[in-house]
């Protein structure tokens, strides 16, 4: 086989890398931060390890699962519990929905509300479900999308929920609506295992997601690839037939060098990789790369005594009062992730790169954490010992009106004139898929070089329906990566 560069040691990107080394093709990986993993990875600071978000190792991929436990032996795994709730209204709520629990904290008068408005919505559903709105209204009701969807939506996003498209929601939240949460309230275990939202255990490395990718990269490096941190691909161009990238190594001006290749395995964001082939690009592709958008995030690791631990993975905080959108008890998560006598949370904040939170010195901001924390009553002042700062660029492409239209420009574009260009993953293929699908697009890409298969690898999770087929394999959602979605009797 040609030789081939894979950019991004990420999930998609490792994958692909370790896929190619196993089956004798070794490979140049090239990644611009100085870790690996991508949002999969685990920091460290001081002793303590957080991850960048939530990350279940559950998938119904299983192709997936025997990826996982090649790269990790069986003890290197914990089976955990999965546990979330919903800060609102200076209340906790269960999730999954249990019928005592919501009509305590809303009352009977609004419950009854609440059904009613699910009723109504089963009756006379929203014309266009092409929105989140639309789409969340016809599943819950419009009164619970009020209460519940809205606020944390308009959190995560940073834009009206009624612009963000159904996609996302369709991804995240399958086969899951208000009278399937109250069947699973009302009789446990009935629904649990169909919908994914609902799973009750997962997998998860002791040491944190990180854990698995450090370990792949090791691995790959030891099947003869090569794994280059802090190196990345500014340009790409053609070459006496080939692909020609210019990588840069080092802070600032650093070095550079030319690096050639027959096939590209692409994680970087979509975007990045069309403003590599430089200014000739169609000015309707520039157009389009340009009009795709991202979220960023913000994670403040806060060190707390044990006794502010709860049970919970993470908790959604729907508090319009506060900027905070989750908090994760890393301590729920592994033992360990932290210390005895303390435990660590992490507070998320959804932002884009430049605004007031991004640009806010890291003390400020773990002060900024530490008040809100204390405002929502999950410490008290003057708990906080510590706190750490870490910021994600580009963590969630986002699902706006114009998305699918300029990714299609992008695809057609690629197919055309880049065909031994492959973007794989999230960001490189602008898609919200889990940590399962990401691999998977790497794994069918793999299999289309090296088997001259003909997998279309754009396929994989994008239909509504929770099982999947596709070119012979089964393909079902997992949650690999949980973003932080959509709460109330949804989840991620």
């Amino acid at each position: 086989m040609d030789s081939t560069v894979v950019v991004g040691a990420g999930p998609a990107g490792l994958t692909a890398a370790y896929e190619l080394a196993r089956r004798g093709h070794p490979c140049e990986v090239f990644e611009a931060d100085r870790v690996v993993g991508g949002i999969s990875r685990t920091e460290e600071r001081d002793g303590w390890r957080f991850d960048i978000g939530g990350h279940r190792f559950f998938t119904k991929v299983s192709r997936v699962t025997d990826f996982w436990n090649e790269i990790l032996d069986e003890e290197d795994f914990l089976l955990r519990p999965r546990m979330s709730r919903i800060h609102y209204g200076g209340r906790f709520y269960d999730y999954p929905l249990r019928a005592s629990n919501a009509l305590r904290n809303l009352g009977v008068l609004e419950s009854a509300r609440c059904v009613g408005s699910y009723a109504w919505a089963r009756i006379r559903p929203p014309a266009d479900q092409s929105t989140f709105e639309g789409w969340v209204t016809a599943r819950f009701g419009s009164r619970l999308y009020g209460i519940f969807f809205k606020t944390y939506t308009e959190k995560v996003w940073g834009v009206p929920a009624e612009s963000i498209q159904a996609d996302w929601a369709a991804q995240r939240i399958r086969n899951l609506s208000l009278g399937r949460a109250i069947a699973g309230a009302l009789l446990p275990g009935r629904n649990s295992k169909e919908v994914t939202s609902l799973i009750e255990e997962f997998r998860y490395p002791k040491l944190g997601p990180g854990m698995m990718w450090e370990a792949c990269a090791d691995r790959v490096r030891e099947l003869g690839s090569t794994v280059r941190l802090g190196t990345r691909v500014e340009r790409v161009r053609r070459h006496r037939g080939r692909l020609a990238l210019t990588v840069r190594t080092g802070e600032g001006e650093g070095t550079t060098r030319e690096v050639y290749c027959d096939n590209l395995i692409s994680s970087m964001p979509l975007s990045t990789l069309i403003h590599a082939f430089g200014p000739d690009v169609p000015d309707i592709v520039a157009e389009a790369a340009a009009g795709l958008r991202y979220r960023d995030f913000l994670t403040v690791a806060l060190v707390v005594p044990e006794r502010f631990s709860f049970p919970d993975n993470w908790i959604y905080i729907h508090s319009p009062e506060v900027r905070l959108g989750r908090v994760q008890n890393y301590g729920s998560w592994s033992p360990y992730l932290v210390r005895a006598g303390r435990t660590c949370l992490g507070l998320e904040y959804f932002v884009n790169e430049g605004d007031d939170l991004w640009r806010m010195p890291d003390d400020d901001l773990v002060a900024f954490g530490t008040r809100e924390l204390e405002h929502l009553g999950l410490v008290t002042p003057g708990e906080v010992q510590r706190g750490y700062v870490v910021r994600m660029p580009k963590a969630y492409p986002v699902y706006d009106a114009d998305y699918v239209h300029n990714v299609e420009v992008l695809r057609k574009y690629l197919d055309v004139e880049w065909p031994r260009i492959h973007p794989v993953g999230r960001n490189g293929m602008h898609r919200y898929n889990n940590q399962d699908h990401s691999m998977l697009t790497a794994m069918l890409t793999v299999e289309n070089l090296v088997d001259g298969a003909r997998h279309d690898v754009w396929e994989v999770n994008v239909d509504a329906e929770y099982h999947e087929e596709r070119a012979g394999h089964r393909i079902a959602r997992g949650t690999g990566r949980d973003a932080p979605v959509l709460l109330g009797p949804t989840a991620p």
